[in-house]
């Protein structure tokens, strides 16, 4: 077995500063926006030039998070509510032999500014700071396979969470202009419930937070409907 030296092409910033409450798949979110930023190897328009012909992408990237966690044979899916075992190779599970993942994400441009090359991305689902280690047109015709099916994923997570927003917290976003789309942002993040399998299965009350963008994000859980009760800037 050969080992393979791979280099990063650039990183991901992105408004998720932490693992909690990252959508679990790409564009079920599609308000997160991103930029993937060029190293100097790779800061050159040559290097994309013609991807803006593309609506969406792949992103091969690294967990680097987890990556010196090491590996599992057998993990447990979140969509089976963290009790059943899967083999590793038959899920996207972050504790992979190589730690690489990889995403379909909208690309909604190409920016260079101030000599650094940059794509545009939407409904992404990585990381602030992760490292990309390839980009690859998305290619309908022959990506998107209609007759496929996905075993225990075969259906788009669906959720009946409702979110409310305290009045505070409406008024702040009203007043912040550098993210029109947080409360659609936050709505979205929220439907998807991000808690771990097992606090979903717990009664009563439940407090959380999360850092989007440069907020802190506070909410409150009970069943299935959000209350987010504060947000202040980082």
């Amino acid at each position: 077995m050969s080992d393979y030296s791979i280099s990063a092409v650039g990183h991901i910033q992105s408004p998720y500063k932490q693992k909690f409450a990252i959508p679990r798949q790409p564009r079920l979110v599609p308000q997160a926006k991103a930029k993937l930023i060029f190293t100097a190897d790779f800061n050159r328009e040559e290097f994309v030039r013609g991807i803006e012909e593309f609506s969406h992408i792949w992103l091969l990237f690294r967990f680097h998070e987890t990556a010196d966690k090491g590996y599992s044979a057998m993990v447990r899916p979140p969509r089976l509510g963290g009790n059943e075992r899967k083999g590793v190779f038959a899920t996207r599970a972050t504790f992979r032999p190589n730690a690489i993942g990889m995403s379909a994400v909208k690309l909604e441009g190409v920016e260079y500014k101030n000599g650094q090359l940059s794509l545009l991305l939407a409904g992404i689902d990585l990381l602030d700071g992760t490292p990309i280690i390839d980009i690859k047109p998305y290619l309908p015709y022959s990506d998107a396979m209609q007759d496929a099916s996905a075993g225990f994923a075969d259906t788009r997570p669906e959720t009946q969470m409702s979110v409310e927003f305290a009045p505070e917290v409406t008024d702040f976003i009203a007043k912040q202009t550098d993210h029109p789309e947080l409360k659609d942002f936050i709505t979205n993040v929220l439907k998807q419930d991000p808690r771990p399998a097992y606090k979903k299965q717990k009664e009563g009350e439940q407090s959380y937070g999360m850092t989007l963008y440069n907020f802190n994000i506070r909410w409150q859980v009970n069943g299935e409907h959000n209350l987010v009760t504060s947000i202040e800037n980082s």
